[in-house]
């Protein structure tokens, strides 16, 4: 159980890398490339990206299904969610926010994501959470307000600034909804979502009359998409939610900032205000209070059947198993129809797809 635990923490921690350098880049891109026209390359890249590699896996003659549970006609509704939260409304309106914020600060503003991320599955999923973590946010809100303070606008706050916040909490909201999913297959999930997305994302730009970029701007808008706005960043933070649950992932999104921050030094010579020296502290405290917390106490594991990938080192999978069923990998793991018994027991656990239990 442990590796695997680690393993989600190494998905979550590499996704924030990944996710890191969006704001950095992703404004570097836009000296040359419309908002909306740069939100469907980004986004149209993830897709094409993983739907290339899916093609070279059939080619090879790999059966994912082996390893990973397929998607189902009920899990539609949620891919439709995410691609129009987390692939249309977010990037367009961070495309849009970026233009007018320094790039270190709306690095810095992007760590908002964790904290409406954990609101959303708090209030709408009931995941549990503790006071660390209510401070942690906290910490991350008000560093969050110093930095949209604006004394030269008409009401103190920049506008931009709040429309950065407002796109991390569309990512928010995408992040939630995939946690209903994220026991299936993450790969076909993240491509139908960036093509989907960049489809839309382009109507929306030819719309409103946005210019096309020449080919060197669009092919490394495509790239970086794969690597960040979606893509491996999105593959990543599936692979996590399944592990640790939506709030956790969510909460070490936290240190993404901090590498979008040192990205930004290298790409820019523009000095951010005072205000970021004077958040940047507060908001290191509340990512340092989300990354240690631990959660532990007697709880009880409802019987139910279900299908996901799995290993059978995890104190939660001992069933038995078919004929039929599919031989572990490699890695010791598989993915097959199985059924759960009513266990109750004590450990350290995160709010996975086994533990998403009801607290006092």
């Amino acid at each position: 159980m442990k590796s695997g635990h680690q393993l989600s923490l190494f998905y979550a921690f590499m996704a924030a890398v990944l996710f890191g350098g969006c704001a950095p880049v992703a404004k570097v891109l836009l000296e040359n490339i419309s908002p909306a026209i740069l939100a469907a390359y980004l986004y149209m890249g993830s897709g094409i990206g993983l739907y290339l590699y899916l093609l070279i896996c059939r080619l090879a003659g790999k059966k994912r299904h082996v390893k990973e549970a397929a998607l189902k006609r009920e899990d539609y509704p949620w891919v439709i969610a995410v691609t129009v939260f987390g692939g249309v409304l977010a990037p367009v309106t961070l495309m849009f926010s970026l233009d007018a914020t320094p790039a270190a600060t709306a690095a810095l503003l992007l760590n908002f994501e964790s904290v409406a991320t954990t609101m959303v599955a708090v209030f709408l999923f009931r995941e549990a959470v503790g006071k660390r973590i209510w401070a942690a946010l906290g910490l991350i809100t008000f560093s969050c307000i110093l930095l949209s303070y604006d004394p030269e606008s008409a009401f103190g706050f920049s506008l931009a600034t709040f429309g950065i916040l407002l796109a991390c909490t569309f990512w928010a909201c995408d992040n939630n909804f995939s946690r209903v999913i994220s026991s299936k297959d993450p790969i076909p999930i993240v491509a139908a979502k960036g093509v989907l997305a960049g489809i839309i994302s382009f109507m929306i730009a030819i719309a409103i009359g946005e210019p096309m970029p020449g080919t060197t701007d669009i092919v490394a808008a495509l790239v970086f998409g794969f690597l960040s706005y979606g893509g491996l960043t999105s593959v990543l933070f599936l692979l996590a939610l399944r592990g640790i649950g939506t709030s956790r992932t969510g909460a070490l999104l936290a240190v993404s900032p901090f590498f979008g921050v040192a990205g930004s030094f290298l790409l820019f010579t523009e000095i951010p205000g005072q205000m970021f020296y004077i958040s940047l502290p507060v908001m290191a405290a509340g990512a340092y209070l989300l990354l240690t917390e631990k959660h532990s106490h007697p709880h009880t594991h409802c019987a139910e059947i279900h299908e996901h990938r799995h290993r059978h080192d995890d104190l939660h999978h001992d069933h038995e198993h078919s004929p039929d069923d599919p031989p572990l990998s490699p890695s010791g793991d598989h993915s097959h129809l199985h059924e759960h018994g009513k266990l109750c027991h004590d450990h350290h656990h995160t709010p996975d797809i086994h533990h998403r239990h009801e607290h006092k």
